[in-house]
Parts: structure tokens; sequence; C-alpha cells
């Protein structure tokens, strides 16, 4: 017979399912640039675009409704090493997840933005930082970096912030009162990976101390966080 300290522990293990799905994109001043790009396509402003922004702000997502919507492969930056760039832009799309300055095999890269524009197929790029300023050594590389187009995903305001939290919340079965929200939104860092990680706390310390989330349980948890 399992222990309740087990049972616990299986609870706290289980996964939670994230859509990525079109009609669960939050959409907000914030992104509402990287959104629209999505959704024009093909009419974008070249054949490579990167969708810079924040951990956890939604490139995942946007990369993934475009990956549906165009049948793109998705292919994570940390795959980059030696990669086929005929066979990564075979279905005439491509998504770069992730990619980073310390990720970047120059010569795939510089063969893979080439190729997209020989071949006429579309490459969407996410990033945390700029291409424009990754440290590459290869200068046709960095010349090629420098054109591609950028489109940026701002930090949240209160109404997306306060959304986000809202469906993560949903996705873990919680349900969120007005007043624990507005507290929570108050009192943490402004950034989406902060709204996540307030989320999941509360999620697991409610577990292990077998307790209803609330604005008591939040007071416990953040109580030292500037509001």
């Amino acid at each position: 017979m399992s222990s309740p300290g087990h049972a616990l522990q299986l609870a706290l293990s289980l996964p939670h399912a994230e859509s990525f799905a079109r009609e669960d994109f939050i959409a907000g001043p914030s992104n509402a640039a990287a959104l629209a790009l999505i959704d024009r396509w093909p009419d974008w402003p070249d054949r490579v675009v990167a969708l810079i922004g924040p951990e956890g702000s939604g490139k995942s997502h946007l990369a993934s409704i475009w990956a549906e919507k165009t049948g793109a492969r998705i292919l994570s930056g940390r795959a980059m090493d030696g990669i086929d760039p005929g066979g990564a832009l075979a279905t005439g799309a491509l998504v770069i997840e992730d990619l980073a300055p310390s990720l970047v095999d120059e010569v795939a890269l510089f063969h893979l933005l080439n190729l997209a524009r020989e071949e006429r197929a579309h490459l969407l790029i996410t990033a945390r930082t700029m291409p424009s300023g990754w440290p590459v050594s290869l200068r046709d590389l960095m010349s090629r970096l420098r054109a591609v187009p950028i489109v940026a995903v701002a930090p949240p305001d209160d109404g997306l912030l306060q959304a986000l939290m809202m469906k993560l919340a949903a996705d873990r079965q919680i349900d969120l009162d007005p007043a624990l929200l507005n507290y929570l939104v108050h009192r943490i860092e402004r950034s989406f990976s902060a709204a996540k990680s307030a989320i999941v706390q509360l999620d697991r310390e409610a577990l292990r101390q077998k307790r209803p989330v609330s604005r008591a349980l939040a007071a416990e948890l953040f109580r030292n966080d500037a509001a």
C-alpha cells in the first residue's frame, strides 16, 4: 500500500498540459505585433523573420500556431549543430525554437538562411535576444542576421498578466478569485516567467500543505516580494 507521503509526491509530479491552440493564445498590446505577423503569413516582410522576447512570453505558442498553419517543422535551437539545411526546409517552412548565440552552428545557419531565400521557403526564428547582437565570427552570417526583420514581444501589461495567470491556473484546475488574482499581479515581477512561477508555487504548496489555493497562502509565499 502506498503511504500518504508517496501519494502526495506523485501528485506533485503530475504534468500539466499546456494548449498551444490558436484559440488558447492570450492576446494583448504587448504581443499584438507578433500575433499579427503570424496571422498575416505569407504576407511577411521577408522569407526569414525573428520573433524576439523573454522566456515564457508566448513565442513557442506563436511558433506552434504558425507551424500548424504552414506545415512547418519545428527544430530546437539545441539541434542546430550539423543540421542539413535541405532536409530541414523540406516542407517549405521551418521554425528554429529558442536559438541562442551559444547554440549557433555558424556555417549551418548561414547556409540555412541562404537556402530559405533560394528555395522561397519561410523560416521563423524565436530567440530571447536580437540576432544582430550575437558574437558570430562569420562576417557573411552577421550580415544576414542584421538583415533579418525583428518582431518583439514586450513585457505584459496588467490585463494580459491577469489573463495569463487565469489560464495557467485553469490548466492546473485552480480557481483564482479576483482578490487573489489582484494580489498576485501586484506582488510578482511583471513578466511572463514570474506569472508562471507564481502559479506553480501556489499549486505545489497547496498540495504539500493540503490547503486550498487562497490569498492567505499567497501572502505566506510572496510576502517579501516587491509590490
